[in-house]
């Protein structure tokens, strides 16, 4: 599986971004999917995760009820919609596919990860 991410840039704080990661491969319809992201400086941590069929998802703490993710197994594309970012959201956010089915927030769960895509939000 190859994954490529894209979507990121430099917005305002409140403002939005769509994060998209197209996969190729014949696998993406039954792996779980996640979303992370490293600041400078930190480590990388979970920020989402859906599993194979998008109806299961869950989200860190400090992303609920601003962040969504979605899929689209007919496009192999896993999504990422971000709302009222914050300035401490700027990270570069990478996309990665699980070993498994199910939702998985450790990075170890994941065997395959895109280049990164980089958000920037001003305050």
């Amino acid at each position: 599986v190859q994954l490529q991410a894209s979507g990121g840039g430099l917005v305002q704080a409140g403002g939005s971004l769509r994060l998209s990661c197209a996969a190729s491969g014949r696998t993406f319809g039954s792996r779980g999917m996640g979303w992370f992201r490293q600041a400078p400086g930190k480590e990388r941590e979970f920020v989402a995760t859906t599993d194979w069929s998008g109806l299961s998802t869950y989200y860190a703490d400090f992303v609920k009820g601003r962040f969504t993710i979605h899929r689209d197994n007919a496009k192999n594309t896993v999504y990422l919609q971000l709302n009222s970012l914050k300035p401490e959201d700027t990270a570069v956010y990478y996309c990665a596919a699980g070993k498994r089915r199910v939702i998985d927030t450790s990075q170890n769960e994941y065997d395959y990860w895109g280049q990164g895509t980089q958000v920037t939000v001003s305050s």
